[in-house]
């Protein structure tokens, strides 16, 4: 009996991990006498695309993506309406997706949800011709991102350097915006289509979105001032950005984006540059992945509120 075929592609810039012990976790996790393992490490922008395209052409029977949401995405595409099945090893600064669907990130938990092999069918997006999977966003977001991938210094503190000194510089722009039940115009500081609820590292831009409802989350936060960015921050990492008085919540299939002049937009903390016409779709559950059973995500939520439950008493007493 032939043995299943399974990638491992490896993102050795992304994070601020080593992953030098990842092809030995792996390895010693598969079952070798039912998988044949192959392992590729990415050596340029791109590479995980290409060998993912091989991959999925060739029907191997799941591709594990370690690495950040770049590295994901640049996988993911690729495994998009076909049989192939995503594992995430989430090793980047944001792990947007992987928080998303609940998976770990703790590598060797993370590696038991492949081998447990619990599938979910999840929806992607499509913006002007590029997938993504968590998030494609205007403004703020996409200025950031700009500047995060020309920084050599990664993880979450140059992050944090970026999103300070982008405040700084960072010029609002007006939007056309014509979505399934209508259309508006507003000048924003963010505008955001969610596949997922997140970016990643738990800030939530679209509490509500679902990324198995053939939906897409629409989040349109107006211009700030200096005083009211420290509570719209608080309300982002506490889920609560829709409460906030400057946002605009929509759902919608389709979105079409005009704006004056082609600039920035970022698909999964990736920028890209592009037209000033966008046009943003779901594609309903067009990828498969590997995550944990229902019962899993909801023993972890119970377990994190006990968390927080602990700590505010702590706190009163």
């Amino acid at each position: 009996m032939a043995k299943d075929k399974v990638c491992l592609i490896i993102n050795p810039a992304s994070g601020t991990d080593s992953k030098k012990n990842i092809p030995e976790d792996v390895a010693s996790a598969i079952d070798q006498k039912k998988q044949d393992l192959i392992i590729r490490v990415t050596g340029y922008p791109e590479h995980a695309t290409e060998i993912a395209r091989q991959a999925a052409k060739k029907k191997y029977k799941y591709v594990i993506a370690a690495g950040g949401d770049g590295t994901v995405n640049e996988v993911a595409r690729e495994l998009v309406n076909t049989d192939t099945i995503l594992g995430i090893l989430p090793l980047g600064s944001g792990n947007g997706l992987a928080r998303d669907l609940g998976i770990p990130i703790d590598i060797e938990k993370a590696l038991e949800i492949i081998i447990n092999a619990h599938t979910r069918k999840i929806d992607y997006g499509v913006a002007n011709g590029h997938i993504f999977f968590c998030t494609c966003g205007f403004g703020f977001d996409a200025f950031v991102s700009g500047r995060f991938a020309e920084d050599k210094k990664r993880g979450p503190l140059g992050y944090v350097r970026n999103v300070l000194e982008s405040v700084v510089d960072f010029r609002a722009e007006e939007y056309e915006i014509t979505y399934d039940e209508g259309s508006l115009t507003e000048k924003a500081f963010i505008l955001t289509c969610a596949n997922a609820s997140q970016y990643g590292n738990e800030a939530y831009i679209a509490p509500n979105a679902s990324m198995d409802d053939g939906m897409m989350n629409v989040s349109i936060l107006k211009p700030l001032n200096a005083l009211e960015i420290p509570q719209t921050t608080i309300q982002l990492f506490t889920k609560n950005i829709e409460k906030n008085s400057k946002m605009i919540s929509l759902l919608t299939q389709k979105l079409h984006i005009k704006r004056a002049s082609p600039g920035l937009m970022h698909m999964d903390g990736e920028p890209v540059l592009t037209d000033s016409e966008i046009e943003v779709r779901v594609i309903p559950k067009g990828l498969n992945v590997f995550t944990p059973t229902p019962s899993e995500i909801n023993e972890k939520k119970r377990k994190e509120n006990e968390t927080i439950f602990n700590s505010l008493t702590r706190w009163f007493n």
